[in-house]
């Protein structure tokens, strides 16, 4: 299998932030290039790990253009994350991405209104689309309910990919159900298929998948392209995700990010999420050494 033939691994990159909370550019750039070095085929800003969810317009031009002042080749190397509950913002978010040549889109639903049917959601979908014009490209449609609360069902997929064909070019999974992972599969197989749930890619890959945009690429990268290409490696990337998983998620895994760097500051959050306190970092750490150490062995 070829590298390039499939979506592969992209870093669903964190965002670090200085002490006065505002985005801290030049550790951005350093964790993009390391983990492009290490192992992952691009990198995906602005999406659940990089706190996506809580950067305004303005910062995320200026992440871009950190990264392209470092080298980053956007059109080459970049997704983008968009997530809002207003079109407008959605719309505006895409427009900043695309402006500055990224490869895609990852696209969630609006969210804060639950239960809202596939009809609005195609509505919702199709006019924010439409809006954004002939730029648009690579859209991945982002299904995460434990966070939006907004499920993209298998039949909504498969409108959104016959009314904009060419333009939605994949699904990310992070339902943690392997029943939908499956069905995406099986129903739109000629979709780039991504689970975001680590300890299923394994069997995803041997299902047809695509890869993978996930947090843990900000830790393993190596490990996580090894899985994706060979198979490999599935045990130890089990005990990595369920360890991170019985600790507060995104704190832990920027923490974690700042402990391969050697460097304390990368484990800031943005409010409302705290910041892990000193016990809990030391514990990650040990815990995360102790891991890689046995081989997911014990």
């Amino acid at each position: 299998m070829s590298d390039r033939s499939i979506f592969g691994l992209s870093a669903a990159l964190v965002t670090p932030f200085s002490a006065d909370g505002s985005v801290d550019h030049a550790r951005l750039v350093k964790h993009a290039h390391h983990v492009l070095a290490e192992g992952c085929d691009t990198v995906t800003v602005f999406g659940t790990t990089g706190e996506g969810y809580g950067l305004s317009l303005a910062e995320r031009a200026g992440m871009f253009g950190a990264l392209e002042g470092s080298g980053i080749e956007a059109s080459r190397s970049l997704y983008a994350g968009v997530s809002s509950a207003i079109a407008d913002d959605a719309v505006e978010q895409a427009r900043i991405a695309l402006g500055a040549g990224v490869r895609g889109l990852l696209f969630a639903p609006p969210f804060y209104l639950k239960g809202v049917d596939d009809e609005g959601l195609f509505a919702w979908f199709s006019n924010t689309f439409e809006r954004i014009g002939g730029a648009l490209r690579g859209v991945i449609l982002y299904h995460i309910p434990g966070q939006t609360a907004v499920p993209l069902s298998i039949d909504l997929v498969g409108r959104l990919k016959r009314a904009f064909p060419g333009v939605v070019t994949g699904v990310k999974d992070s339902s943690g159900q392997w029943e939908n992972t499956e069905a995406l599969l099986a129903q739109h197989g000629e979709l780039s298929i991504l689970v975001g749930d680590e300890r299923q890619l394994a069997r995803a890959m041997q299902a047809g998948g695509e890869g993978s945009i996930c947090g843990l690429a900000n830790l393993a990268p190596g490990l996580m392209r090894t899985l994706i290409y060979s198979g490999e490696g599935g045990k130890l990337v089990e005990d990595l995700v369920g360890m991170i998983l019985k600790n507060p998620v995104l704190p832990t895994v920027k923490s974690l990010t700042g402990h391969l760097h050697g460097d304390a500051g990368f484990g800031r959050m943005r409010p409302p999420v705290s910041d892990l306190n000193a016990d809990q970092k030391a514990k990650v750490a040990d815990a995360f050494d102790r891991i890689l150490a046995t081989g997911g062995g014990g």
